[in-house]
């Protein structure tokens, strides 16, 4: 890997609406441009909106679903990717082609080349299905890059595979923070009428993004992804309202020691900037300690315990939301 700069963004998507979603993310690519930015993160379903998916018919989710790469949004992402010399991550819902629904993130690269991952943890609807493959890639800008969507990031193993695989840089899009739970040590909600009062009142609404709502949450797990498997790590994340709860942004880019290079607090979109200085990446601690993995006696690692469930059962019937 050689030096990069890349971003991460917070915005707030308009559910359904492809086409203004679009626009958001071409006026980020447009200001990224201008600071040499070769890497741009956005947030898990950005171009389709999130959380009001799970209440869509069968029919009107697949309406909304597009094919990939052949589809419009990923047509739109590779055109930009070409126009600004960038690699540009989104994420959709797609159809592929035995018409199976997933939460994919495309990431489109100025050569033309497009990658795609399909979220391993996949609970939003149940028509909604999980993928089944790691995605780690080159891209043009001489760097190896791995793609985990929200959930996928809460498994250790995920990030481990790739960093495995030779990830160098994490792209880590979310749609968390603000989550309403039935566990009083989680998250939690967030009221409406503070985000919907943020111009007048900023400190009231910042104060729970910046709390144990938003960041404090993420603090607690974040920044050992990074620091265990030694990459850098680049969060995106929506912000403000996402249907019946309110997403706390803290865009944030993190070094492979868990160290944060950038973040943003803002009750707002917004986008952090941070050079990657490569050289950190052979002496962190997470490459050292993987180079003494003993692989031989990790077979229980592989075996069922009894106590799997689906991502679904876990995150709506045990968690709540």
């Amino acid at each position: 890997m050689r030096d990069i700069k890349v971003s991460a963004v917070q915005f707030e998507h308009t559910p359904g609406d492809k086409q203004a979603n679009l626009s958001k993310i071409r006026r980020f690519v447009e200001r990224a441009s201008k600071q040499s930015i070769e890497i741009i993160a956005f947030p898990e379903c950005c171009l389709t909106g999130y959380w009001f998916l799970r209440r869509l018919s069968r029919q009107d989710l697949h309406d909304l679903a597009e094919s990939v790469p052949q589809g419009p949004s990923s047509q739109a992402l590779l055109a930009l990717a070409h126009e600004f010399g960038m690699t540009i991550g989104a994420g959709l819902v797609e159809v592929d082609p035995q018409g199976i629904l997933h939460n994919t993130y495309v990431v489109a690269m100025p050569n033309g080349e497009l990658r795609f991952h399909r979220k391993i943890h996949a609970f939003i609807h149940e028509e909604i299905i999980s993928g089944s493959e790691f995605t780690v890639f080159d891209t043009p800008h001489g760097c190896r890059v791995g793609v985990l969507t929200c959930y996928d990031v809460n498994i250790n193993e995920n990030v481990r595979i790739e960093a495995l695989q030779g990830a160098e840089i994490l792209l880590a899009p979310h749609q968390t923070g603000g989550v309403t739970s039935k566990n009083p040590h989680l998250m939690g909600h967030i009221d409406r009428t503070l985000w919907d009062n943020r111009h007048s009142n900023p400190e009231a609404i910042e104060a729970e993004l910046r709390g144990d709502k938003g960041r404090g949450w993420l603090l607690r797990w974040l920044p050992s992804r990074a620091h265990d498997n030694g990459l850098f790590l680049v969060f995106s994340n929506g912000v403000g309202v996402d249907d019946d709860e309110v997403r706390t942004g803290n865009a944030m880019i993190l070094d492979p020691f868990g160290r944060i290079l950038a973040e943003t607090g803002k009750a707002d979109d917004d986008m952090v900037v941070a050079d990657l200085d490569a050289s950190l990446l052979e002496q962190s601690t997470g490459r050292r300690w993987i180079k003494t993995r003993r692989p031989e006696l990790y077979k229980p690692l592989t075996l069922p315990t009894g106590n799997e469930r689906d991502t679904r059962h876990v995150r709506f019937d045990e968690v709540g939301g």
